[in-house]
């Protein structure tokens, strides 16, 4: 029985045969992206090309392996497996077919979805890649037995194949150096294609950035805060209605000067001088995660990127100053923004001529909104009223559900997730409808703040950008360095009642004169306080679009 037992124990593979075998695979059918960027490098064709491309494939399959021979234990080999390979193959997926790239900020993306977008992405085309991923290593892993070895010996070959994997590794970079930095240097998105080596990295990079930050307390923002002497006079409260967009591009705007009307209704108003549209602002990001929090922040796009420690934001500093705040998500939530005041999200909503399916279509967020805002706190209400109001907007890839039927006038539209399938025409088409709907929107949010008695305001700006396929990149997401114009540039439209203008003394003629400066999402916090005439420290002069404006 012990002979046997011993038989049974030496029979198989040792782990660390079979991560080789795991890295290998990975290196190559599991790093297809970035063999694809790799191969369209005008600067490696050739023999010459070809060379380096072999070190870069030892490299990667060496530091792989040099990894996984720290994990080389019997009970970890198929687990880890499992894992690597899912990462590899749903990056995989998501690299090709979107351009994408995996950074902490889309780790952050995936870890923060809801199930809509998650609906939106399935596809038997993500199927597929996840099968020709993930099926050949794991059926041959699953028939394949692995060999037990006394933790000792076992310890002391893991050690060894590591060691041997640095050294290859090593020599790897002392070959290849030249032509690595250079390509690294010019190219830098390749870094990110490095599959699943860096949706790991990401991963951990987001984990280490956010333990200091839940341990950390809430630092305060506008202690100070107070309500200026217009509310003295005023006869009734101010309203201001913050419409944060989503996956808003400012190159689809026709009030922009784009050649399609996708914003008709806004056109008209800015012709008649009742809005300023500006169409040169930089989003704080190229995601929801990111953008939301830090357009309501007072830090600024680069305060937030280097801080530690979360703040309390534009609606905290509008309810401690004494007015009534109200957030209403039809999105994927606020980001945490809305914690300490009262919100609403559409998905708890029935109302069956805008919702369907677990999705909202926008106008949803105006139906009983007089009633939401009566239901507020009086005495803060009687002072002022901000609302927020978060768009499903835009958001892709299933831009044609981001529109009602009578609301498309470019037709046809791609219907599928696949974009890369449709031709680019119809995938304009699906998004330009979003764009139009948007407007129509906006245009009735008006009309609502019309209907109402004082003075009242709306600033709409989208969050960020979106890709349509320029240079086969789809979707947002990508780091902000690499971004490229069509995901950072985003429009930003305001509104004021004639009787508003005369309280801040800003004129929309004024406004629409400084349309033409850089702007971002840095100039929303200030304003916005400049609109309601909130007094704080915290707020930046320089930075208000109404400052002095008159």
């Amino acid at each position: 029985m012990t002979a046997g037992a011993g038989r049974s124990a030496g029979a198989g593979r040792n782990p660390l045969s079979l991560n080789l075998v795991l890295a290998g695979w990975l290196a190559t059918a599991g790093n297809l992206p970035f063999w694809q960027s790799f191969r369209a490098l005008p600067e490696h064709a050739g023999l010459r090309g070809l060379g380096f491309a072999l070190v870069a494939l030892v490299m990667i399959a060496a530091l792989l392996f040099a990894l996984l021979s720290l994990l080389s234990w019997r009970r970890l080999v198929r687990p880890l497996a499992v894992l690597l390979l899912l990462i590899a193959a749903g990056s995989t997926h998501f690299m090709l077919a979107y351009g994408i790239v995996i950074d902490a900020t889309m780790v952050s993306n995936v870890l923060n979805t809801n199930a809509t977008e998650v609906r939106d992405l399935m596809s038997w085309q993500m199927l597929l890649s996840m099968v020709l991923v993930m099926a050949p290593p794991l059926a041959w892993l699953a028939r394949t037995p692995v060999r037990v070895l006394p933790w000792a010996s076992q310890l002391w070959r893991n050690l060894a194949a590591f060691a041997v994997s640095l050294c290859v590794l090593v020599a790897c970079l002392l070959l290849g150096y030249q032509q690595l930095a250079s390509v690294m240097r010019n190219h830098k998105e390749l870094r990110y294609r490095v599959n699943p080596l860096n949706t790991v990295y990401a991963t951990g990079r987001l984990m280490t950035e956010r333990v200091p930050r839940t341990r950390l307390p809430l630092a305060p923002v506008g202690e100070d805060a107070r309500l200026g002497p217009s509310y003295a006079a005023q006869t009734a409260p101010p309203v201001l209605l913050l419409v944060v967009g989503e996956t808003a591009r400012a190159q689809n705007f026709s009030v922009g000067g784009y050649a399609r009307e996708t914003t008709p209704h806004l056109a008209r108003r800015k012709a008649a001088g009742e809005i300023a549209y500006f169409g040169n602002v930089r989003s704080c990001g190229t995601n929801t995660q990111v953008s939301v929090p830090c357009m309501f922040s007072h830090l600024g796009r680069v305060g937030y990127g280097a801080t530690a420690q979360d703040h309390e934001n534009l609606l905290d500093v509008f309810a401690r100053a004494g007015l009534a705040v109200l957030w209403i998500d039809n999105q994927s939530g606020c980001k945490g923004l809305c914690a300490r005041v009262p919100s609403v999200e559409t998905r708890t909503l029935d109302v069956p001529k805008l919702c369907a399916d677990g999705e909202c279509l926008d106008e949803v967020m105006l139906a009983g909104l007089d009633a939401r805002i009566a239901a507020l706190d009086p005495g803060r209400a009687a002072r002022g009223v901000v609302v927020v109001m978060h768009q499903m907007g835009s958001h892709g890839p299933a831009y044609h559900r981001r529109s009602p039927p009578q609301h498309k006038p470019f037709l046809p539209e791609c219907t599928t997730n696949a974009l890369q399938e449709c031709p680019n025409a119809a995938l304009v088409n699906a998004y330009d409808n979003s764009i139009r709907y948007t407007d129509h929107v906006l245009d009735a949010t008006i009309a609502w703040l019309q209907r109402r008695r004082g003075d009242a305001a709306m600033i709409y700006v989208s969050d960020h950008g979106e890709s349509l396929g320029e240079n086969n990149v789809y979707l947002h997401g990508l780091p902000y360095a690499l971004a490229p114009d069509q995901q950072t540039r985003v429009p930003m439209v305001m509104w004021l009642s004639a009787s508003m203008q005369r309280r801040t003394g800003a004129t929309i003629d004024c406004l629409q004169s400084r349309a033409d400066r850089p702007l971002s999402h840095d100039n929303l916090f200030h304003t916005a306080l400049g609109l309601m005439d909130v007094r704080t420290a915290a707020r930046n002069p320089a930075l208000d679009l109404s400052d002095g404006c008159g």
